[in-house]
């Protein structure tokens, strides 16, 4: 009997996990991988926006945007560049895409 519930249990937690990952257009498996920027080491994906954000305490840009190589200081300095509006209006953009990697410098 205590085998069934420990299953059930299982079964259930697993449920609420795949219910709560449907919200999001990108399972983790699809996410496009973490930039390996040196600068900051440990990322957190911005489904909304389709980037990547620095959530490093330590890194001189946490809580800054990554992408296309660069930095954004802010959601609004993200929302001015030209290269992350086309990005947006592409039809690759679904809470997610290409766009990242590359350090080709700091923008923002």
């Amino acid at each position: 009997m205590n085998k069934t519930k420990k299953l059930i249990a299982g079964v259930s937690s697993a449920s609420v996990v795949v219910m709560l990952s449907g919200c999001n257009d990108y399972s983790a498996e699809e996410l496009p991988p973490e930039p390996t920027d040196t600068e900051c080491q440990d990322w957190e994906w911005d489904s909304e926006d389709g980037v990547y954000e620095c959530d490093d305490t330590n890194s001189r840009y946490f809580g800054h945007y990554f992408f296309g190589g660069g930095y954004y200081k802010g959601k609004s300095s993200l929302l001015k560049s030209s290269a992350y509006k086309s990005y947006k209006s592409s039809s690759s953009f679904k809470g997610g895409g290409s766009g990242f990697g590359g350090s080709k410098g700091f923008g923002g």
